[in-house]
């Protein structure tokens, strides 16, 4: 039998109270089916969704022989909806490390203080990666992040307002469409925070020293939403830190360079998961 894949058709749906209301999270399962394997949590980027993976996560997770769990976050894929009048706030990824992820995983039974979780994020997901670890130390096992946020930069803004322009004037929402239930919900919330006035002093930086467990991050040379401050700055504030630093590679190293990420995050996570 076959483990599924992240897609529409496998997803299931935790129930959580956040922020005094209740949200549906749309969540999948994959990998290995050994309760006693690691279990490594997938983070999604600013537009991303648990569809938005394609399979990615299922084939890291076969290779590691571990335990996977994607999810979408509220206001993202099938899951609650962000109420049209909502505006995020600049510690909206804040919110999501502190509240959202430890409660969908009390929801699915999931104990960090005994197994501690291993975090896989990309871009926001990467940074909310980073803010979980610092918050909750005990609870995390290691993390890896691809072309995380740990400050705002201009070639951030630039392609944010660019994404602004596309989402007004091209087909963007129609592709987005097909992976979110509401793609204003989506796009809006993400694209509004990151251009607020409020959001351009957002840094992160001197929070990562609480960050005690190992640390993989990876960012492409060409990426149009950060320059490679973002993880030379995580390496700064963490010594122990891994750099992956790919040529021919945009914003998302996972599907510009698949097979080198793959390659790195497995050898990483083995030796990891042996020391």
């Amino acid at each position: 039998m076959t483990t599924p894949t992240p897609s529409r058709s496998h997803a299931r749906f935790a129930h959580i109270q956040w922020a005094g209301l209740p949200q549906r999270i749309e969540y999948t399962l994959l990998g290995s089916t050994n309760a006693a394997a690691p279990l490594m949590v997938f983070l999604h980027e600013g537009l991303g969704s648990l569809s938005m993976w394609r399979d990615f996560p299922q084939q890291l997770c076969q290779a590691l022989g571990w335990r996977g769990l994607v999810y979408s976050r509220p206001g993202y894929g099938q899951s609650t909806p962000r109420p049209a009048d909502e505006h995020w706030q600049p510690d909206f990824m804040h919110r999501q490390a502190l509240d959202v992820l430890p409660a969908l995983l009390t929801a699915l039974g999931v104990d960090t203080a005994q197994d501690p979780v291993w975090l896989f994020g990309h871009s926001d997901g990467g940074s909310i990666a980073l803010l979980h670890a610092a918050l909750r130390p005990a609870h995390t096992a290691g993390v890896v992040v691809l072309a995380p946020h740990i400050l705002v930069e201009d070639i951030s803004v630039a392609s944010i307002e660019q994404a602004r322009l596309a989402y007004l004037h091209s087909d963007l929402k129609q592709r987005l469409a097909r992976h979110h239930a509401d793609p204003d919900s989506a796009f809006w919330g993400w694209n509004n925070v990151w251009l607020s006035a409020a959001f351009r002093t957002w840094n992160i930086t001197a929070e990562l020293s609480a960050i005690t467990c190992p640390v993989l991050a990876v960012q492409g040379l060409d990426d149009e939403y950060g320059s490679l401050a973002q993880i030379r700055g995580i390496r700064d504030a963490l010594p122990h830190t891994q750099l992956l630093e790919l040529a021919a590679c945009g914003h998302s190293p996972h599907k510009d360079q698949p097979q080198a990420v793959m390659g790195a995050v497995t050898a990483w996570a083995r030796h990891q998961a042996q020391t």
